[in-house]
């Protein structure tokens, strides 16, 4: 008779357990599905290096979701979609109009910046110079994608056999 007892009661404790985890693993998914969207909305990526507390000018590049026209052309492509050449230079165009919209929010706060260049061909973006303390105002744009410091960097030469003795 005990052993009909065991029997009953082990595959309950089995459920019991299993059910305990289903839930448990339920809950976590649930909680990273709100990470995951809360990434999925944040807006644009800023390099930790800038310090966004400074009130100094910067120079920063900011790069455009929308791809240059070549390479939303290949990517399109890679995917079997198709897009124009056409369309994707007017899609770049768009992204640059926007972006000159969002530039009249810093003019209506009188926030000094000054675009020193445009890109559209191997980045679809802008470099610029502006308080790093006010690159905040330029994060809930859905033109921005990421948010770089504008700086050089040098590559040491490579070192041929030649050069060695």
């Amino acid at each position: 008779m005990l052993r009909k007892k065991c029997y009953i009661i082990v595959p309950l404790v089995i459920i019991f357990i299993g059910g305990c985890q289903a839930n448990k693993g339920k809950n976590d998914s649930q909680k990273d599905d709100k990470v995951v969207g809360k990434k999925m909305h944040s807006s644009a990526k800023v390099d930790p290096s800038i310090d966004l507390s400074n009130n100094q000018l910067v120079s920063i590049i900011i790069e455009f979701k929308t791809k240059p026209a070549k390479i939303a052309v290949l990517e399109a492509k890679a995917k079997g979609l198709t897009l124009t050449l056409e369309e994707a230079k007017r899609q770049v165009e768009q992204s640059h109009q926007s972006f000159r919209k969002l530039l009249s929010l810093l003019d209506d706060n009188k926030v000094p910046y000054r675009i020193k260049h445009t890109y559209k061909a191997a980045l679809n973006g802008v470099s610029m110079e502006m308080p790093a303390n006010e690159i905040n105002r330029l994060l809930g744009s859905s033109v921005i994608s990421k948010i770089y410091p504008d700086k050089q960097i040098q590559l040491d030469p490579p070192i041929y056999p030649s050069d060695q003795m």
